[in-house]
């Protein structure tokens, strides 16, 4: 019985931490992955919760994927279109805020 008791428990620890994974944005996630030394969860969890109040759920994909492809980056910077004009001003505003609220 006491075998059972800790194989529930065992499982029902993977399972939450199963679940709290699966729950991270998509920021949150690539800051995990990234080789980063500052990433921990704590910070990209603040990251994320930024991101959830400021960027749209494709505007945060396209960040998560700059953890992956810095250059990537640049070149929406360097893009001439309106829209990605216009996802750079709502990404600098991500910046600023999650640098005020999550530290760095």
């Amino acid at each position: 019985m006491k075998t059972f008791a800790i194989k529930a428990a065992l499982a029902t620890v993977a399972v939450l931490g199963m679940a709290t994974y699966a729950a991270a944005g998509p920021i949150e996630g690539a800051c995990l992955k990234s080789a980063r030394t500052a990433a921990n969860r704590s910070l990209c969890s603040c990251i994320q919760q930024v991101a959830d109040i400021t960027l749209k759920n494709n505007d945060q994909n396209l960040v998560a994927s700059f953890f992956k492809d810095p250059n990537k980056a640049e070149k929406v910077r360097m893009s001439q279109s309106k829209r990605d004009d216009a996802f750079w001003e709502r990404y600098t505003t991500f910046g600023d805020q999650a640098r005020m609220s999550c530290g760095g």
